[in-house]
């Protein structure tokens, strides 16, 4: 099916995709969706921006609107009919707005009840009738504990970002949220990599599933452009300096592997004159979300960031990738450059590449070669190991409170001290002097 009215959606969900200039569905759009529409359980598996939202939204969508059509609405309070499981609170609030864009036309209710919002909020929201349920699984888990929603309605489950549901009790979470609901809901989980989590919802939940897996699953995007950068004695700054004064056409968001690393960074450009801005964890959560809409309206087109901001996020102007450091995953490095070159458009990554990252760059090369072999890059023409000249280093800074340690230009010859006379001898020859004296 090459057309979305070949799938037989309702006119109110063709005419948003109309206005909204959607026409041509993806590839997992193409495959899963007709599943969807029939009932079957499915797993996609999809690169990082191949449209997995609208692959769930639209049946789902679908789904609600038809029964509403059919003199069925929703009359109960706080008795969804469709369950969309997210990880974090920010993908919870990015899939809302997908779904809220077909809300004008279908008339159908989404309601959020996520991690990171207080439970007070999240009650109340779910408080009168509502299609729609969008929610992380603890904060669900809380809500049944509390007999404040009922699942005896539900018509479809859908999990969202699977491979981000990190926690360990999140499989015990799930089975229980399925089990709430009527038996054979269809279930639906899509997700841009098989994690270990992954497998083992497939191997549970999902084992009677149709699985769908597009032909870029697992590799980086057609539209991608990848620039490797050798870093040579660990400087990264003065190649990263050279590409901030590059003019490029959105935003920027550049990742380190852990938050110290994020804010020293972050430190660096500000003392360098660029405007940053931070996303991380261990932040506290209103900045980080008013950072990210700063960055998403393009008020600040340079993001510093974890692997936090890797997964799931949906910022259509990003147009270049940094791997300030690379992470030694390459799961996590298709979730990272899955942030630009999203729905056909165009993309760059660049990658500030160490010795230390030579396995993961022979990997994505795919060549054969060995990272062994690829250490003939940090080499020179008569194989000599390269090295910064010396008037280009950086100079170490000295410890604090301590003086600064003579450098050392040879070895030098160590000075003769005497041991101290034993007490016994020292009496002995006192004794001797002042008989010497006395003849």
């Amino acid at each position: 099916m090459n057309t979305f009215p070949e799938f037989g959606l309702l006119p109110s969900i063709l005419k948003t995709l109309k206005t909204k200039r959607i026409f041509t569905p993806t590839e997992i759009q193409k495959f899963a969706i007709p599943l969807m529409m029939s009932g079957q359980s499915v797993v996609g598996v999809s690169e990082t921006g191949s449209g997995k939202t609208l692959t769930y939204a639209l049946p789902l969508l679908h789904l609600l609107r038809s029964l509403e059509e059919q003199g069925s609405p929703v009359t109960q309070n706080a008795s969804p009919r469709a369950i969309v499981m997210v990880p974090t609170r920010d993908l919870g609030e990015q899939v809302s707005k997908v779904f809220k864009t077909f809300t004008h036309d279908t008339r159908l209710r989404v309601r959020p009840a996520l991690g990171g919002m207080t439970f007070e909020q999240a009650r109340r929201n779910i408080g009168g009738p509502f299609e729609i349920l969008l929610a992380t699984p603890g904060r669900l888990i809380q809500l049944m504990d509390k007999n404040l929603i009922d699942l005896s309605d539900v018509r479809m489950l859908v999990f969202d970002e699977a491979d981000q549901m990190l926690d360990k009790g999140f499989l015990a979470e799930s089975s229980r949220i399925v089990s709430a609901s009527p038996k054979d809901t269809p279930l639906s989980l899509f997700s841009a990599t098989v994690s270990a989590t992954v497998q083992a919802l497939m191997n549970s939940l999902f084992s009677k599933a149709e699985v769908v897996r597009s032909s870029g699953s697992g590799k980086t995007v057609k539209s991608l452009i990848t620039q490797n950068e050798i870093v040579i004695d660990g400087m990264r700054w003065p190649i990263f300096e050279k590409l901030l004064k590059q003019k490029v056409a959105g935003g920027t968001i550049v990742f380190t592997n852990t938050r110290d690393q994020c804010d020293k960074l972050a430190d660096e450009i500000a003392s360098k004159g660029f405007q940053c801005l931070v996303y991380r964890g261990e932040m506290d959560k209103s900045q980080r979300r008013t950072n990210l809409k700063k960055f998403r309206t393009g008020e600040i087109d340079l993001l510093i960031s974890t692997d936090l901001a890797a997964r799931g996020l949906d910022l259509e102007h990003v147009g270049r990738v940094i791997n300030f450091h690379l992470p030694q995953q390459m799961e996590n490095y298709l979730h990272r450059v899955g942030r630009t070159a999203r729905a056909g458009r165009a993309g760059l990554v660049i990658n500030l590449v160490t010795e230390r990252d030579l396995r993961l760059i022979a990997s994505l090369e795919g060549k054969g070669q060995s990272p062994k072999e690829l250490k003939n890059r940090f080499k020179d023409k008569d194989g000599k190991r390269l090295h910064v000249p010396r008037d280009q280093m950086k100079p170490r800074p000295a410890k604090a409170g301590l003086p600064k340690k003579p450098v050392a230009r040879g070895k030098a010859k160590p000075k003769f001290k005497a041991k101290p006379k034993p007490p016994g001898l020292v009496a002995w020859e006192a004794q001797h002097k002042a008989k010497a004296k006395t003849n």
